[in-house]
């Protein structure tokens, strides 16, 4: 059996994942990653009301739920402070918005710190794996689970979307190492949220009906303005909103309060409907037209990560554009210095660069990359 690093931030998925491995006969050593950022509240009491969703996570009291459940389960538990770390993740959330492009954090935290630091703590720790509780799955061709025992096997497994497909987070892992993932645990991956619920309640966990968090952890109000203003406040990004044909219709405040696809709180009365189609950084315009104009037949994605050997040809699979989006028939072609453009069989809405264009083949997913245009 293997000893495990598993990433904890005191909710359900990951308090159930250390029960899992230690089912398996793993030793596993507990995690809580501190960012150093106020958060709401954790759970209180279990309660018979149906969960839902909160905002943020890796709070103070998250902690402390993660370190009960460490306790009820018999396993080592440290709190690590990655204050320093978390900034520089901060510090690019804020950078996207200001050159008008729409970041996504989460990616960038599990390339950067839980496959990429909580690594290093594990070598240090002389941890062979790294778990979390993400909805996806490691897979050996011809295998249905995985998990560490893949490694045992020989070869690379596969990573592969979560058996609930209303909780699937492969798109968030398209950027980790293709030689990492033999390191990699993902055990909550085969099961849906329901079921790993009631393992919850049936271990007696508080957390077994805590809601999920919801949003950016390092922006539990939700308003992406406000921090993009504190931490880059000499910076303005403000300007014009125009049509598709060039008529000014109004001014914005910043360019951070908006994202490609985005129909709400444009501040201007035309008539219809109107959507963000395009964000001009250069003239820090903010361009609105109709769905139609929305829709778009191809994007070029850079800094690609491919988890399978890298296409040399055009390649037909499934892209998605967006963590919540669903993943649509397209075509993948090579481009020079690590780039490749996409071009989807039929008009794919909501194109945002900065977001991820992440490729799947069935459940496997491909590799991806950082949409350009």
């Amino acid at each position: 059996m293997a000893r495990i690093v598993l990433a904890m931030s005191g909710g359900v998925d990951s308090s159930v994942a250390a029960w899992l491995l230690r089912r398996q006969g793993h030793e596993v050593i507990g995690l809580f990653m501190r960012h150093g950022i106020e958060a709401p509240a954790s759970c209180s009491a279990p309660s018979s009301r149906p969960a839902r969703a909160r905002q943020g996570c890796c709070s103070a009291a998250d902690a402390e739920d993660a370190r009960r459940v460490a306790d009820a389960l018999g396993i080592p538990f440290y709190a690590i402070n990655f204050q320093e770390d978390f900034g520089r993740i901060v510090d690019y959330f804020c950078d996207e918005y200001v050159a008008g492009r729409t970041p996504n954090p989460c990616i960038v935290c599990n390339t950067w710190l839980k496959f990429g630091k909580l690594l290093e703590y594990a070598d240090g720790v002389a941890a062979g794996f790294v778990a979390t509780g993400h909805y996806a799955r490691l897979v050996l061709s011809g295998q249905q689970g995985g998990y560490v025992a893949s490694v045992k096997e020989g070869g690379l497994p596969a990573l592969c979307r979560g058996r609930d497909p209303a909780k699937d987070q492969s798109y968030v892992l398209f950027g980790v190492s293709r030689s990492l993932l033999p390191r990699l645990s993902l055990p909550v991956g085969e099961y849906r949220k329901e079921e790993i619920r009631r393992f919850a309640a049936a271990l007696g966990l508080r957390v077994a009906d805590k809601p999920d968090s919801q949003e950016i952890c390092f922006v539990p109000d939700r308003d992406h303005a406000r921090l993009v203003r504190e931490r880059r406040g000499a910076v303005d990004t403000s300007g014009e909103i125009v049509t598709t044909e060039g008529r000014v219709v109004g001014r914005h405040g910043g360019l951070e309060h908006f994202t490609v696809g985005q129909r709400k709180g444009l501040g201007v009365a035309l008539g219809g409907r109107r959507y963000v189609v395009r964000i001009e950084p250069q003239s820090r315009r903010v361009v609105v037209g109709t769905l139609e104009e929305l829709a778009r037949r191809d994007l070029t994605a850079g800094r690609a990560n491919w988890l399978v050997e890298p296409p040399v040809a055009p390649l037909a699979c499934e892209v998605k554009i967006r963590y919540r989006s669903p993943a649509v028939k397209a075509t993948v072609e090579p481009l020079e210095g690590g780039r490749f453009r996409v071009r989807f069989d039929e008009p794919c809405r909501g194109i945002a660069p900065g977001q991820a264009a992440v490729c799947y083949e069935g459940d496997r997913v491909l590799g991806g990359g950082w949409i350009e245009q």
